[in-house]
């Protein structure tokens, strides 16, 4: 199911990314994302890390507009702290508890600290992820884990 899956998500890049629809390069996008699928189940890099198929709903519709929203709402959290003529920052680093079981999980969640303008991953551990941001207010507001949940639930 997961290589069906896999092949399904290379031709259809392949398709979009081409954008000329002819026999030649129909043929050759699904020759070379059959190759591709056969080479990974070689390594046996097909798993529910590798190509989670069960989580892609979630993730689409559910995950990535409320974090394009985050990182707008950061973005200008962070241009009117840097407008503003008293440059009022606060720049600290603490721990943030974590609550993903799986190395993924986890990757998710440092990735989205990091695209949240305002705030860095810094290192990872199983049970905390220690962050670096430039106002006390969004490392607050991470500690209250909702982001944390979030990823959780993709896992």
């Amino acid at each position: 199911m997961r290589s069906l899956s896999l092949f399904i998500v290379l031709f259809t890049f392949w398709l979009l990314l081409s954008g000329i629809y002819n026999v030649f390069l129909i043929s050759a996008g699904s020759l070379i994302a059959a190759l591709t699928v056969w080479f990974a189940k070689r390594m046996e890099v097909i798993d529910h890390e590798g190509h989670p198929i069960g989580h892609a709903f979630s993730v689409i519709f559910l995950y990535w507009p409320w974090l394009l929203k985050e990182i707008c709402v950061s973005a200008l959290k962070v241009s009117k702290l840097i407008l503003s003529p008293s440059l009022p920052i606060s720049p600290k680093m603490d721990n943030v508890n974590l609550s993903q079981k799986t190395d993924l999980g986890r990757t998710i969640f440092a990735n989205s600290i990091t695209l949240t303008p305002g705030t860095i991953a810094v290192e990872i551990n199983k049970e905390t992820i220690l962050v670096h941001a430039l106002e006390n207010q969004s490392l607050e507001d991470l500690k209250k884990g909702d982001m944390d949940k979030r990823v959780t639930h993709l896992e």
